[in-house]
């Protein structure tokens, strides 16, 4: 049965964290793989989440299924977090399901497009996180991309992504990045997303928004202003949620589902095609990582607390990139690097060649994915300047 397949490349992030494991070198740094990492290099689970687990399990009688929505109260709290006052309003509109984390969302989320519509597009920006063309794609839906980063300069490419929508035809899918995009770390701003918004709604398109890293790019209000304003005006729209980085629950796998229907009928039969699908792929979702978020955003202390160990993972972030640029502007003063500063969350875009970010690896023995994004959380004041030094000689040369 088996003898026909053969060996698959790795894939480019995984294998990146592979070959730093086995790099001996004690200068070696990890600037590749996706998850938060404090000042010690740890990536914290946050005490609120701790406590609430806690709680989870001294209450737990039984381990039965949840159902196929899985934990309805999760549900209802993160799609709350996310849409914040337009969620009343929309409340009769929406269905959500449980999903086995962001990726989940993501799958389920394609779906359901697909059965809505076989001849479905969904638009992508370039670039995007390397795992949503896979993702999507494998659903059987066609992936096409729009205009969005331009790596020479550190800028959008907005007007050329705005003229891109406006010729869509009317139901084509817009993924669009909720905050902190990965990979650049450039985001639109709000009048950016009001536009959007327009050409949404002028065209008939269908926005299909990602929401990996609510609260870890500017705060948890600021870094969805942008959503929750084309949320409360596009007819249709779907939202993916990720409980990974803010929550710190990376292999509990936690995320939903939210989709916004024209109506409350449209969204009773969404809600029964997103069972359906869900029930097909992986039966039920697990609960224990949705039981945890739903108790912290449930007690008043414990999101309190979960609220401040947040912006504070925030600050760090923050501090890592002003850090970096000064680092960087020390050694290269004809250079500016305030894009640095300007982006937000995790993530960002080199913009060295691929013989330099080779180098990177096999002279500096610092590790980043081929297309040189780089995770500020690796960063730390024992490696900064490390790092500012590696980039700043290979971008000489490079």
């Amino acid at each position: 049965m088996f003898d026909s397949l053969t060996p698959l490349a790795p894939d480019p992030i995984l294998g990146v964290t592979a070959a730093f494991r086995r790099d001996t070198s004690p200068s070696k740094v990890d600037l590749g793989v996706g998850v938060y990492r404090d000042e010690q290099g740890l990536t914290p689970v946050p005490a609120a989440v701790r406590e609430a687990e806690r709680l989870v399990l001294a209450a737990q009688d039984s381990k039965v299924y949840v159902g196929p929505h899985g934990n309805l109260g999760f549900n209802a709290a993160i799609a709350r977090l996310a849409l914040g006052p337009v969620y009343e309003s929309l409340e009769g509109r929406i269905a959500t399901i449980q999903t086995v984390g962001g990726c989940g969302a993501l799958r389920v989320g394609a779906e359901l497009l697909r059965a809505a519509n076989p001849a479905t597009t969904i638009h992508v920006s370039d670039p995007t996180w390397a795992n949503h063309e896979p993702l999507l794609g494998s659903a059987g839906v066609r992936i096409e991309r729009y205009p969005y980063h331009d790596p020479s300069t550190q800028d959008l490419r907005f007007g050329e992504m705005l003229a891109q929508l406006e010729r869509l035809p009317s139901g084509a899918v817009v993924l669009l990045h909720a905050c902190c995009h990965n990979p650049t770390g450039a985001d639109l701003d709000f009048a950016q997303w009001q536009a959007v918004s327009e050409v949404v709604l002028a065209r008939g398109l269908v926005p299909f928004v990602d929401l990996a890293y609510q609260g870890l790019g500017v705060s948890l209000e600021a870094d969805v202003a942008g959503l929750r304003h084309l949320a409360e005006r596009a007819p249709e729209l779907l939202l993916a949620i990720s409980c990974s980085k803010n929550f710190g629950l990376y292999r509990e796998r936690v995320g939903a589902l939210v989709v916004v229907a024209r109506e409350p009928q449209a969204a009773a039969i969404v809600s029964t095609h997103q069972a359906r699908t869900g029930r097909r792929m992986y039966s039920m979702p697990p609960d224990h990582g949705a039981a945890i978020v739903a108790r912290v955003l449930a007690d008043p202390a414990l999101r309190a607390d979960w609220e401040a160990e947040l912006a504070g993972m925030t600050r760090h972030l923050a501090g890592l990139r002003a850090t970096l640029a000064s680092r960087l502007g020390t050694r290269m003063a004809d250079r500016d690097f305030g894009w640095i500063t300007r982006q937000r969350g995790m993530f960002s875009l080199l913009g060295l060649s691929a013989p330099a970010i080779a180098a990177l690896q096999s002279e500096w023995h610092i590790y980043t994915p081929p297309d040189g994004r780089i995770n500020f959380a690796g960063l730390s004041v024992a490696n900064v300047d490390y790092v500012a030094e590696a980039l700043a000689t290979l971008s000489k040369v490079g």
